[in-house]
C-alpha cells in the first residue's frame, strides 16, 4: 500500500483570512475542498501543531501540515467495452452510453459496466470519487440511453458534482409517453421518495419523500395515441421522468416497473387499419423509451459553457417512426 504523501504549507498574505479547507485545497494539487475538509475534520491536517475546524480563517505565517492518502485501489477489472465518447479533454469525458450498459458495478453486475469500461479508457482514473464509483458525477439508469459527464480528476469531479448539486447542470430527456397530453407542456411537481413496500421503486406518495420538479412539453403527437417529450429536470431524483410520467396517467413507453403489470391494459382500443401496427410498436419496445439527450454544464477548469447531444439511439428511432408512419393513415 502506498504511503501517504505528507505536506508543509506556509500560509503567505493571500492566504490570510481564508478558510482552512479552501487554503489547502489551493495550495495541494492532489486535494480537493471536501477532502480538505475531511481530513481537517479528522484532525489529519493541522495548523502549528494544533487541530482545528475546516472553516478556521488563516492567518499569514501559520505553518499547515498534514498527509494525504493514497487514492484508493479500485477492485473491478477494465474491460474493453466500446465507449461512445463525445468530447475529451485531460479534464472530463462526455459520453453517449448505450441502453443496457450498467453505470457502476454492483451485486448481480459487477462486470461490464460503464465503470469497468471507464477504467480501461481512462487508467488514471482509480481513486476518483471512491472505489465504486471513480469518475462517476451522476448516473442514468441500466435501459436509459444518452449523455453522461465523467470527471477525470478529484478537481473536476467535486467542481461538476457541485454543479449537479446546486442545479447549474440542464438535462433534457427525449420521452415516448403513452396517451394524449391535455396541453402542449406543463409542469410535475410532486414529491419522491422510496417505495414504502417495494424497496426497489421510488413513489410519489413516500412518507419519507424529497421535493422533484419536472418541466414537460410535447414535442410530437403521434399514433397510440402516444406522444414524445422533451423533459426538463430541475431536481435529480432517482428514476424522477419515470416516476413522474407515471403518476399523472402518461407512463413511458415499455416501462415494466412504473407501467401497468399488465402491459397489454395500457393500450386503448384502436380503430381503423393501423391498428395491429401500432400494438406491435408498442408491445416490441425493448426497453423504458427514455433518452438524456442534451447534457449542458460549465466546464470545471475553464469555466466554458458546454453542451452536449446524444442521437436518438435505432431502438427508440424504429418505434417513433412507426408511430409517426401509423398516424399518417
Amino acid at each position: 500500500m502506498p504511503e501517504p504523501a505528507a505536506f508543509t504549507v506556509l500560509a503567505d498574505e493571500s492566504d490570510n483570512g481564508r478558510r482552512l479547507d479552501f487554503v489547502v485545497a489551493s495550495h495541494i494539487h492532489a486535494c480537493s475542498r471536501s477532502m480538505a475538509a475531511s481530513l481537517i475534520a479528522a484532525r489529519q491536517i493541522v495548523v502549528d501543531g494544533c487541530s482545528k475546524k475546516p472553516g478556521y480563517r488563516v492567518k499569514t505565517g501559520e505553518r499547515i501540515i498534514g498527509k494525504i492518502p493514497a487514492p484508493v485501489p479500485v477492485a473491478f477489472q477494465p474491460e474493453a467495452i466500446d465507449l461512445r465518447i463525445l468530447y475529451e479533454d485531460a479534464h472530463l469525458v462526455v459520453i453517449n452510453k448505450q441502453p443496457g450498459l450498467v453505470v457502476h458495478p454492483a451485486p448481480g453486475h459487477l462486470s461490464g459496466t460503464l465503470v469497468n469500461a471507464l477504467l480501461y479508457h481512462c487508467p488514471d482514473l482509480k481513486g476518483i470519487g471512491g472505489e465504486l464509483r471513480p469518475g462517476i458525477v451522476h448516473r442514468l439508469d441500466r435501459d436509459t440511453s444518452g449523455t453522461m459527464v465523467v470527471a477525470k480528476t478529484a478537481a473536476a469531479h467535486e467542481a461538476l458534482a457541485d454543479q449537479f448539486k446546486s442545479r447549474r447542470v440542464k438535462k433534457t430527456y427525449l420521452a415516448l409517453v403513452h396517451g394524449r397530453m391535455a396541453s402542449q407542456d406543463g409542469i410535475i411537481d410532486l414529491p419522491i421518495g422510496r417505495h414504502p413496500v417495494q424497496r426497489k421503486k421510488m413513489s410519489t406518495t413516500s412518507r419519507r419523500h424529497r421535493t422533484a420538479l419536472t418541466h414537460w412539453r410535447v414535442r410530437e403527437k403521434l399514433a397510440g395515441p402516444t406522444a414524445l417529450l422533451e423533459v426538463n429536470l430541475k431536481t435529480g431524483r432517482t428514476h424522477q421522468i419515470r416516476v413522474h410520467c407515471a403518476a399523472i396517467g402518461h407512463a413511458v413507453v415499455g416501462d415494466a416497473v412504473y407501467g401497468p403489470r399488465s402491459r397489454r391494459k395500457i393500450y386503448p382500443k384502436f380503430t381503423g387499419k393501423s391498428q395491429g401496427v401500432v400494438m406491435q410498436l408498442l408491445l416490441s419496445a425493448p426497453r423504458q423509451m427514455l433518452h438524456a439527450w442534451r447534457l449542458g454544464f460549465d466546464h470545471p477548469h475553464s469555466g466554458e459553457r458546454l453542451q452536449f447531444e446524444s442521437p436518438m439511439p435505432d431502438d427508440m428511432q424504429r418505434i417513433v417512426r412507426g408511430l409517426r408512419t401509423a398516424g399518417e393513415d
